[in-house]
């Protein structure tokens, strides 16, 4: 450092960057979306998968506990399908006009936004792209991290494991929720999603993200808390109750600039500033 001149470096803002979930986060639960998807996924499995209804109602809930969702959960006990066929099915036939309006108050927000913005979804991207462009929010993101982003492959099921070896056939998943205190050792699934650190791991690398000064909104707790434990600062969206494990709670997104003034504030001068002697013109260095 020469002399006469002093260097001065100015804290970094504490986020640099926004993830997203999309459903139930951006637009309400009320909208009927997430229920009509719900619908869908129950009939892809009676009449794509030729499932019983009985079991379907069985099924369904536990799957996408255990596995995170209940494609991940079907393709983990053997049932073989292409995930676009699934998605095609489960988010194709969505009408979305129907279901979700403009939204130019939190477009109004995210464009305000100083910060980097990205979308994480367990959801297709054409599900994502569809669902943003009736939010009229199509252009208010860097990127999206979905499904496809995650799982590049459309092949069918690899074959599952059990006790290390390979098995041809549907596991009997109804026998393990009746006797969920057994030994029995669940399959592997090939799918990769949230709440598993894996899908937030490849997040972190394929979008460059730094997880301690990225801010983090989903409506599920349990995919929050997986993202708290990896660094992540945390919002559970829809509810004014912070459960344990995460940061923040907002009602509604709409609540954003209220909850985080600091936000805004993101794009004032955190460069290192180098002053002269007498003289405090601020230079870049």
């Amino acid at each position: 450092m020469e002399d006469g001149h002093k260097f001065q470096e100015v804290s970094k803002p504490k986020y640099d960057c926004l993830l997203f979930d999309l459903d139930d986060t951006l637009y309400p639960l009320s909208s009927g979306v997430s229920a009509q998807i719900s619908q869908n996924i129950e009939e892809y499995m009676i009449q794509k998968l030729g499932m019983e209804a009985a079991k379907v109602a069985q099924l369904n809930c536990p799957l996408y506990r255990i596995y995170g969702t209940t494609m991940a959960g079907l393709k983990a006990i053997g049932y073989d399908f292409k995930y676009d066929d699934f998605h095609s099915f489960v988010h194709g036939r969505l009408p979305y006009n129907n279901l979700l309006k403009p939204d130019p108050v939190l477009r109004g927000i995210l464009q305000s936004l100083p910060v980097r913005k990205l979308i994480f979804t367990n959801a297709d991207t054409n599900h994502a792209v569809r669902a943003l462009k009736s939010l009229g929010l199509e252009d208010c993101f860097e990127r999206i991290i979905s499904f496809d982003t995650l799982n590049p492959s459309n092949n069918t099921n690899p074959p599952c494991e059990k006790d290390g070896s390979e098995y041809a056939g549907i596991f009997d998943f109804c026998e393990h929720i009746q006797r969920p205190e057994s030994d029995m050792i669940l399959p592997k699934t090939p799918v990769v999603c949230k709440p598993f650190e894996d899908a937030f791991e490849n997040a972190f690398k394929l979008a460059d993200i730094d997880p301690q000064r990225t801010l983090f909104f989903d409506d599920s707790v349990r995919n929050l808390v997986t993202a708290k434990r990896l660094g992540l600062h945390t919002v559970v969206v829809g509810t004014s109750v912070r459960s344990m494990g995460v940061d923040h709670a907002l009602e509604s997104i709409h609540n954003m600039r209220e909850a985080f003034p600091e936000l805004w504030d993101s794009d004032e001068k955190h460069e290192i500033v180098q002053y002269k002697v007498g003289i405090e013109t601020p230079v870049k260095a």
